[in-house]
């Protein structure tokens, strides 16, 4: 078998754009993939053919191959831009060598260590603005019986906080809490944009309301920075969807930057996070995968879960844009707050190339944009799986 072509393919999604990529052989054999990077799709899309049209005529299934030489040959090693055209490309390949084989790549990777996997909800507050909206859209999520609920209640925060905007915030954490009772995690998002008082200050508040975790309480390249916000708040750290390779996860494990490890498999690619994965394990240390991207991204991180012991849960879309259901075939079932595995060949999902074609690139800049997004799609969203109750 061998690759003859190497496509990208771009399709608006509201807040970003998803970058796929369809990888297609000889033997009529094709593979999908995702490296969805906000605000730089573009350039991972020509990033996805210029690191394609090097493998044009060679063997889809010579996996580590691909990865080793992409990695190596490129000058400016662990940039995102590269890493993410390289996951995309990667995931077809796996997809392609599942489909060939007749298997889940699941199968290739060790096989199931479990069926399901516990969820997290993000997405599940659009629309809310005050605290009280906050507690009143977690109070509608408790239908999804997830295991935990993320957001980010610092508005437009960046490194310090006024004392109007911290009550604000905290409230915003005691309303939830209080709409989900003491079962639900509470997993608070930072995103990277506190300095480090200003973070210890907030971590130390979030403790009265038993937070699971605070995600990126400051900018993520300053490991030390992180280790000390982590040895100084008795609430968990969250953080790595912004690192891009098992090399720096060594370092940010080996400084204790966090309790949760979160790379994202539309950045590091499938088989690097199956990796990461096994280096936080003799740390003992839970992977967590960040995974608020399209379709494939998601299903592709299904299969690390569904073969990786300490990945604990997943980040999950409890909605999406309605062009999701229209693009993407998707077989997902969400069953008492857990998304079971699916068992088809490959990654298990496909896209409507037509389809896509109907959503092309929009730029979307996120500190610029006046919008909402109840503009493009309806209140609640929509829900692009099947959702069972727990005693089915």
């Amino acid at each position: 078998m061998k690759i003859t072509s190497v496509k990208s393919l771009i399709c608006d999604a509201y807040r970003t754009n998803w970058v796929f990529v369809k990888v297609e052989t000889d033997k009529g054999i094709y593979g999908i993939g995702e490296g969805t990077l906000e605000n730089h799709e573009l350039s991972v899309a020509k990033a996805i053919e210029e690191i394609g049209d090097t493998i044009i005529g060679t063997d889809p299934h010579k996996i580590e191959a691909f990865w080793h030489y992409s990695y190596r040959d490129s000058y400016w090693q662990g940039g995102v831009v590269i890493t993410s055209a390289m996951a995309a490309i990667e995931m077809a390949l796996w997809d392609i060598k599942g489909k060939d084989l007749g298997v889940p790549v699941y199968e290739l990777l060790g096989g199931k260590v479990r069926d399901s996997v516990p969820c997290y909800g993000n997405g599940w507050f659009v629309g809310a603005k005050t605290p009280k909206d906050f507690g009143i859209k977690a109070r509608e999520a408790k239908k999804y019986s997830l295991i935990g609920l993320k957001w980010d209640p610092f508005g437009i925060s960046w490194q310090n906080m006024e004392n109007g905007d911290f009550k604000d915030a905290i409230e915003s954490v005691a309303e939830v809490r209080k709409a989900v009772g003491e079962s639900t995690l509470l997993l608070i998002e930072g995103h990277g944009r506190f300095n480090v008082p200003t973070a210890i200050r907030i971590g130390k508040e979030l403790e009265r309301y038993d937070a699971a975790w605070f995600e990126e309480p400051i900018p993520p390249n300053d490991f030390e920075g992180l280790a000390q916000v982590r040895k100084s708040i008795r609430v968990a750290v969250a953080a790595g969807e912004r690192i891009t390779n098992r090399y720096q996860f060594k370092t940010f494990m080996a400084m204790g930057c966090a309790d949760y490890i979160q790379p994202d498999i539309s950045h590091v690619g499938l088989f690097e996070l199956r990796k990461i994965a096994a280096m936080a394990e003799a740390y003992h240390l839970p992977v967590c995968p960040h995974n608020p991207s399209g379709p494939v991204a998601n299903a592709a991180t299904l299969q690390i879960a569904a073969c990786t012991p300490n990945l604990y849960m997943l980040e999950t879309m409890i909605n999406d844009v309605p062009v999701r259901k229209e693009i993407a075939k998707e077989k997902l079932k969400l069953k008492g707050g857990h998304m079971i595995i699916p068992d088809s060949p490959g990654l298990g999902v496909d896209i409507d190339e037509d389809k896509i074609l109907k959503y092309p690139y929009r730029p979307h800049r996120i500190r610029h944009y006046t919008g909402n997004l109840t503009d493009i799609r309806p209140k609640d969203g929509v829900e692009y799986f099947e959702l069972e109750s727990k005693g089915e």
